[in-house]
């Protein structure tokens, strides 16, 4: 995908896209913009210098930053720096405004919920009056400084939640140290290798009512059974080199490369190298609407 976006910088500014993004759109839905049955997922490109506008929709988004340096997201006026592999939330109706300030370019993964939104003809979006900002509500650091280190103040009256809804902002550099800790000292799931997910500090839920988040490691040389959940997944890998198994396919995945799993297909990992995953789902959304199953090892379905 690299060349297909490096040429897309140059025949269309972002200006003219307002979001220059190539959609990874699954071959099953021609036409339909969705990397699995409910899941949108797409490259976005912004170049030195560009700014992606100020607008709110009702599709929940997160971002995970692939490479680059100099890029900052504002949600809500709370300004973040997007360095390689941070995860950044867009939570739906939340204002926000993209832009990058370095000297390189910087592509970052945007995964959303659109197909869901869309079956419940639910879609709407509302640009800013000023474009170029996001109206400004809350200083940089404000979500961290209240909710970064699972607290939250005992009594907030001067707070509007609805304003605040926890972090935003999972730096890779604090994530990663996470899962190698937790990786240390726990025992590898078969199923899942040392998987996290991550969390809304609020709710102990996942980051976005429709959408889960998480990252897993598999050391060099070990691999996962087969294992299949109603959910549809796509993993983004970020350090080491491995393969995944789709049903009968098999995938190489390395730093950068983007893997779709379709829900109640049969998904195995092998590390060839210490393995790193990013990886999103609609997980979230089936939960809550207890549609969510697996298949055990011994082959039961629990309803």
């Amino acid at each position: 995908m690299r060349p297909l976006l490096d040429r897309s910088g140059e025949v269309i500014s972002a200006a003219e896209a307002e979001r220059r993004v190539l959609m990874l759109e699954n071959p099953a839905y021609p036409g339909e913009a969705r990397i699995t049955e409910m899941l949108y997922a797409g490259l976005q490109l912004l170049l030195p210098s560009e700014t992606a506008p100020c607008h709110r929709h009702s599709q929940s988004a997160l971002r995970f930053m692939l490479e680059g340096k100099g890029a900052h997201t504002a949600v809500d006026g709370e300004r973040v720096d997007m360095k390689p592999f941070d995860l950044v939330l867009t939570p739906a109706g939340r204002w926000h405004d993209h832009g990058n300030e370095g000297d390189e370019a910087v592509i970052w993964l945007d995964g959303l919920d659109i197909p869901i939104v869309t079956a419940f003809g639910a879609s709407f979006a509302q640009s800013a009056v000023d474009k170029t900002n996001t109206p400004a509500m809350r200083p940089a650091g404000t979500s961290r400084a209240i909710f970064g280190e699972n607290m939250r103040p005992l009594h907030q009256p001067a707070i509007r939640t609805e304003a605040y809804r926890g972090l935003f902002h999972y730096p890779y550099e604090r994530w990663r140290e996470a899962l190698k800790s937790y990786s240390r000292d726990s025992e590898f799931d078969p199923r899942q290798g040392f998987a996290m997910e991550f969390i809304d500090p609020q709710s102990g839920k996942a980051v976005l009512p429709t959408m889960s988040a998480g990252v897993r490691l598999l050391s060099s040389g070990s691999s996962t059974i087969p294992y299949r959940t109603t959910e549809s997944q796509v993993f983004v890998g970020v350090e080491g080199r491995g393969s995944i198994r789709i049903s009968e396919m098999q995938f190489d995945i390395g730093p950068r490369d983007i893997v779709a799993a379709p829900g109640w297909a049969k998904r195995s990992i092998v590390a060839e190298t210490d393995l790193v995953l990013f990886d999103f789902s609609d997980r979230a959304a089936q939960r809550q609407l207890g549609l969510w199953r697996e298949e055990r090892v011994d082959g039961a379905v629990p309803l």
